[in-house]
C-alpha cells in the first residue's frame, strides 16, 4: 500500500495539548508550512524583498551620484588650483624681464620708452593686473588692466613732497601712447607693503594679501629689489612688482566654472582672494586699504559655515598638501559637498581652492526620475507577487506529488531488492557502469555478488537486440570453467531494464591493493600468481575471448575455504569476442570526455605508482594505459598475445611495485608503449629475480606480437620450468594470510567505486 498523499490527509486534526516548553516560533513555523501559509508567506516575502531592493537601489543610486559629484568637484578644484598656480608662476619670469628693463630706466627719463617695454609684459598674462617699477624718489611707473578691461599706463611723481601728480595713458596704435587723464593723489609707493618688504633685502618675496590702493581689491604682489653700484656705492635703484588681484583671479575661475557649483580662492588665514559661480554675486568693494576681504564680507552662509566648522581645519591642512580632500557643511538643513585643493606647495603661498555644491543640485536629475522609478518598481513588485503566488500554488501541488513519489519510490526500492531468486543486502560500490551489491539467495542462503549495469549505457540499440547480445555474452562467460576465472551463477534483466550478473563473492583483495598495502612481492609468489592467471586466460582464448583489460585491479587473490592465494581473473563480462568484436560492445559503448593534452616532458622523479596510469582513462581507448599493448592502442586486430603483453606488465608491477613506464600523463604512457624500447628489467626488479623470468617477461613485452610467446599456455609452461630456491608453498601462503588477512574485509568481486573508471571504453582512432 502506498503512503497517503498530503492532499489526502484531513486538514483539521483533533486539537492536541502543546508539549511543555513549546515556543511561539514552532507554532508559527507549523502554520507557515501549511498550504495556506505557503501561499501567503511566499508572496509576502517577495513583496518585502522588492520593497527592500527598491530602497537599497535608490540609496545606492543616490550614493553613486554624490560620489560622482565629489569626484567632479575634486577634479575641478585640482584643475583650477593648478591653473592659478601656473598663473602665479608667471611672476618670476616677468620679474626677470622687468628687472632688465628697470636697470636701464631712470625716473628722470621719459616714460614713453618704459611704457612701450611694458606692453609685451601685460599681454596674454591671465590673473596679472599690474607690473610696475617704484623708485626711491617716490616715482611709480607701470602698466595695468583698467576696470573697463583696457590696457593703460601710469606715471606717478611726487611734487613738493606733499602730493602726487598722476598721469594715465592709453595705447595708441602699436607704439604710441596718449594722455588719457591727469589727477592728484596721495599715493607714495615707498609706504606700500611690497616696497617695505624688499627695500632692505636682496631677494624676491611674496607679500601677504593686502588691499590695492586704487581699487581697494584684495591682491598679492611678487616684488624684487634692483640695486646699482658695488660695495659702499651700492644702493637701491628700484623695486619691481607683479600684482595679482581678485578681479583677475576671479575671471580665471569664471572661465572654468562648473554648473551649479561655486568656487572660492582663499588663504590659510581666511582672506578671500577670488569668488565665482552661480549665486556668487559681485565681489564687494572694501571700505579702506587696511581692511582685507574675508568670508564675512561675502555674506554667504555656506562660506561662513565652511570657515567656522570642522571643514576649516581640513582647509588649513590642505593648503600645504598635494591632492584634494572632501568635506561637507550643512546650512539651514541643506547639505553641501565641498572639495578643497592646494594651489601651491610653497609655504609662502598657503592658498587653497574650494568648490562646493548643494546635494539638492547634485540629486536634482535623480529626483526627476524618482516617481517614475517608484512606479516601475511597484509594477515589478506586483508582477513578482503574482508570480510568487502562482509559484506557491505550484509548490503545494508539488508537495503532494513529492509525497506520492516518495511512497512510490519506497515501494520501488523494496521491489528492486528482489532480483529473481536473490535479495539485495548491501551496496558494495557504484560507478559509471552501474553498481555492485552483496546479495543472498532467498532459498539457499548462499551469498553472491550482483553487478547491475546502468541501462543508460545501452542507448542506441533496440531492447531485443541488446537482450540477445547480453544473453550470448552471459552464455559465453558461463561456459568458462577454469577455477581461476570468476564464476557466473546467473544473469537477467530487471523490471526497469537494468542488466545484471550474479557471480561468486570473493574473500580477498586485488593485486592493486596487494602492492599498495604490502609492497612488492617475492618472485616465488609472483610465479604462483602468474601461472593461475594463465590458466584462466588460456581457457578464455580457447573460446575466442580476449580479455583486453588485464591489470592488477582485475586479478584477485583470495581465500577459498582452506586454500590460500587462489587467483581469480575478473571482468570477463566486458571482454570482446573474436567472432563478433564490434557487435558485442556496441550496446555497452560509453560517452566519455576528451583526454587532456600530454605533458611536454616527464618529471625527473616520477611517482612509483602514478594513479592515472593504473586507471582505465577517459578518452575512448579500451583498456588501461599502463598495461596496454601497442597493437591495442593503435586499434589493430588483436588476439591472446595482447593479454600476454598486459600480463607481463602486471608481473613487473608485482615484482617491483613500479610501472613499466612510470609517466604521469596518459598520452605519454601510450606513446611509450608504442615507441620506446623495453626497459632493462634487471634495473627495475630486485636482484633475486632469476634471469629466466626476466627473459620471459622481456619477450612477452616485445612491441611486435609475432616476436612474443605464442600463447599464455606456453607462458605458463615456461613459468613452471623455473624452480625457485624457496618455492611458494601452502605453508608460506597460510602464514602470510594469518599475518595480513585479518584486516582484509569481505568485499565484492567487482568494486566499482568512483576512483576506477569503467573497464569498457572504445574510441575511433
Amino acid at each position: 500500500m502506498s503512503a497517503p498523499r498530503i492532499a489526502d490527509v484531513p486538514s483539521k486534526q483533533p486539537a492536541e495539548q502543546p508539549a511543555s516548553g513549546a515556543s511561539a516560533t514552532s507554532v508559527w513555523t507549523s502554520k507557515l508550512l501549511t498550504p495556506r501559509g505557503v501561499m501567503i508567506a511566499i508572496p509576502l516575502l517577495v513583496g518585502l524583498l522588492g520593497v527592500f531592493l527598491t530602497l537599497v537601489g535608490q540609496e545606492a543610486l543616490r550614493a553613486s551620484n554624490v560620489a560622482a559629484a565629489d569626484a567632479r568637484l575634486a577634479e575641478q578644484a585640482q584643475l583650477v588650483a593648478g591653473s592659478i598656480g601656473d598663473a602665479l608662476a608667471q611672476a618670476d619670469p616677468l620679474l626677470d624681464r622687468l628687472e632688465a628693463i628697470g636697470r636701464e630706466q631712470d625716473s628722470s627719463q621719459p616714460f614713453d620708452r618704459l611704457a612701450h617695454s611694458l606692453v609685451d609684459l601685460m599681454r596674454g598674462r591671465p590673473g596679472v593686473t599690474y607690473v610696475s617699477l617704484s623708485f626711491p624718489d617716490g616715482t611709480f611707473q607701470g602698466a595695468y588692466v583698467d576696470d573697463d578691461g583696457v590696457l593703460r599706463f601710469q606715471d606717478s611723481r611726487i611734487h613738493d613732497g606733499a602730493s602726487t601728480h598722476v598721469r594715465r595713458y592709453d595705447l595708441v596704435g602699436r607704439d604710441q601712447i596718449a594722455l588719457q587723464r591727469e589727477e592728484r593723489s596721495t599715493y607714495d609707493p615707498r609706504t606700500r607693503l611690497f616696497y617695505k618688504m624688499v627695500a632692505g633685502t636682496e631677494q624676491r618675496s611674496w607679500t601677504p594679501p593686502y588691499a590695492f590702493f586704487r581699487t581697494l581689491q584684495t591682491g598679492v604682489s611678487r616684488a624684487a629689489p634692483l640695486f646699482r653700484g658695488q660695495g659702499l656705492e651700492r644702493k637701491l635703484h628700484a623695486v619691481a612688482t607683479v600684482d595679482f588681484d581678485v578681479r583677475g583671479l576671479s575671471s580665471e575661475l569664471k572661465q572654468r566654472d562648473v554648473r551649479g557649483a561655486r568656487s572660492l580662492l582663499f588663504t590659510q588665514s581666511g582672506t578671500i582672494l577670488a569668488y565665482a559661480g552661480e549665486g556668487a554675486g559681485a565681489m564687494p568693494t572694501l571700505r579702506d586699504d587696511d581692511h582685507l576681504l574675508t568670508h564675512q564680507d561675502l555674506r554667504d552662509p555656506v562660506i561662513s559655515a565652511l570657515f567656522s566648522g570642522p571643514a576649516s581645519e581640513r582647509a588649513a591642512r590642505t593648503s600645504t598638501k598635494a591632492g584634494a580632500i572632501h568635506a561637507q557643511v550643512q546650512v539651514a538643513g541643506e547639505r553641501y559637498r565641498v572639495a578643497i585643493a592646494p594651489v601651491s606647495r610653497d609655504a609662502s603661498l598657503p592658498w587653497s581652492m574650494a568648490y562646493f555644491m548643494s546635494e539638492e543640485h547634485v540629486l536634482r536629475d535623480l529626483a526627476k526620475y524618482k516617481r517614475y522609478s517608484a512606479l516601475v518598481a511597484a509594477l515589478a513588485m506586483l508582477v513578482s507577487v503574482v508570480i510568487a503566488y502562482m509559484l506557491a500554488r505550484a509548490i503545494t501541488r508539488a508537495r503532494n506529488e513529492v509525497a506520492q513519489a516518495r511512497a512510490d519510490a519506497e515501494q520501488a526500492r523494496e521491489q528492486a531488492k528482489e532480483l529473481g531468486s536473490y535479495r539485495l543486502v548491501e551496496q558494495l560500490g557504484h560507478g559509471a557502469m552501474g553498481a555492485v551489491w552483496r546479495a543472498e539467495h532467498r532459498l539457499l542462503a548462499r551469498q553472491a555478488a550482483i553487478k547491475l549495469i546502468n541501462p543508460e549505457l545501452l542507448r542506441g540499440a533496440s531492447i531485443q537486440e541488446v537482450r540477445e547480445r547480453f544473453r550470448r555474452e552471459a552464455e559465453a562467460l558461463a561456459a568458462l570453467r577454469s577455477r581461476n576465472t570468476i564464476e557466473l551463477f546467473d544473469y537477467g534483466v530487471s523490471a526497469d531494464g537494468t542488466f545484471f550478473y550474479v557471480m561468486e563473492l570473493l574473500d580477498g583483495m586485488d593485486l592493486d591493493t596487494l602492492i599498495e598495502k604490502h609492497g612488492a612481492q617475492p618472485y616465488e609468489r609472483v610465479l604462483f600468481i602468474l601461472i593461475q592467471a594463465c590458466n584462466s586466460l588460456s581457457e578464455a582464448h580457447d573460446n575466442g575471448l580476449v580479455h583486453r583489460d588485464i591489470k592488477p585491479a582485475n586479478i584477485y587473490i583470495c581465500r577459498a575455504a582452506d586454500e590460500m592465494d587462489v587467483v581469480k581473473v575478473l571482468d570477463f563480462g566486458l571482454v570482446l569476442s573474436d567472432q563478433a568484436p564490434e557487435e558485442v560492445v556496441a550496446a555497452l559503448r560509453t560517452t566519455l570526455t576528451s583526454e587532456p593534452p600530454p605533458e611536454p616532458s616527464v618529471s625527473s622523479k616520477p611517482p612509483s605508482t602514478p594513479p592515472e596510469a593504473k586507471l582505465t582513462q577517459p578518452g575512448g581507448l579500451l583498456g588501461t594505459p599502463a598495461f596496454m599493448p601497442p597493437e591495442q592502442i593503435m586499434s589493430k586486430p588483436i588476439d591472446g598475445r595482447a593479454d600476454l603483453y598486459a600480463l607481463a606488465c602486471v608481473a613487473v608491477w608485482l615484482l617491483s611495485g613500479k610501472l613499466l613506464y612510470p609517466y604521469t600523463q596518459t598520452t605519454r604512457i601510450l606513446l611509450a608503449h608504442m615507441r620506446e624500447p623495453v626497459p632493462d628489467l634487471r634495473t627495475i626488479v630486485p636482484a633475486a629475480v632469476p634471469d629466466e623470468l626476466i627473459a620471459l617477461l622481456t619477450r612477452c613485452l616485445h612491441k611486435d606480437p609475432a616476436h612474443r610467446l605464442g600463447s599464455v599456455r606456453e607462458l605458463a609452461r615456461r613459468l613452471r620450468e623455473i624452480v625457485p630456491a624457496e618455492p611458494w608453498t601452502e605453508q608460506r601462503a597460510h602464514a602470510w594470510w594469518r599475518e595480513h588477512g585479518a584486516a582484509t574485509a569481505r568485499r565484492s568481486t567487482f568494486t566499482v567505486d568512483t576512483a576506477r573508471a569503467p573497464t569498457l571504453m572504445s574510441i575511433d582512432t
